[in-house]
């Protein structure tokens, strides 16, 4: 038996994430630093439809992206500085800054890792391990290390205009924390979610 839900729950999250992207794009803080954000959504979305047919994620994968797009369009929205709910918290809790960014390279390890391990897991002879582990890892932090060029490329170009999307808010050490948090967050998707996610594919066995 198929361990794939009905389309019906894999639809319900592009409906989702397709009224957060509607929202998002009505009346962003700065359209270029909104654009910027959510390309990555734009691109993804046109290839997992197309890809549905070929390969199918679990709707864990499937779930956790859509997560993942919903952060990366709120933050484009607001400004990854200026997003209001960790703003407040940033004032009541007496933080140095708004913390959202964190929030989104957490994901940035997080999710990628999560659908690395489905790919290799379903499409390579590669088994349940401690190299399996590594190179989920090794490919959310190459992500993550990809993302920090693009940063460092698109703030040579537009210079000043490129501060809201770079969101370093002052800290000298932005890109190593961000590169932290991508690490911590694919460790921690390996460390909680692995046995989910093995019921999960088992069921498609």
């Amino acid at each position: 038996m198929s361990s794939f839900p009905p389309r019906g729950i894999h639809l319900g999250l592009l409906l989702a994430a397709s009224a957060v992207f509607v929202w998002s794009a009505t009346g962003p803080r700065e359209l270029h630093t909104w654009f910027l954000e959510v390309f990555p959504v734009a691109v993804a979305t046109p290839v997992l439809i197309w890809m549905y047919q070929r390969f199918r994620f679990t709707t864990l994968v499937y779930t956790l992206i859509a997560t993942h797009a919903m952060i990366l369009m709120v933050g484009g929205h607001y400004t990854y500085a200026e997003v209001p709910l960790f703003n407040w918290l940033r004032d009541a809790w007496g933080l140095d800054r708004n913390y959202y960014d964190r929030v989104g390279h957490f994901a940035q390890g997080f999710v990628p890792a999560m659908i690395a391990r489905e790919v290799l897991l379903r499409k390579t002879a590669l088994t349940r391990g401690k190299m399996l582990a590594f190179l989920c890892v090794c490919i959310s932090m190459a992500i993550s290390a990809w993302y920090e060029i693009l940063e460092f490329a698109i703030a040579r170009i537009a210079g000043d205009s490129a501060d809201n999307f770079l969101g370093t808010q002052g800290d000298q050490w932005d890109t190593q924390w961000d590169m932290t948090m991508a690490f911590l967050g694919a460790a921690a998707a390996l460390a909680f979610l692995s046995r989910w996610h093995d019921r999960r594919l088992q069921c498609a066995s």
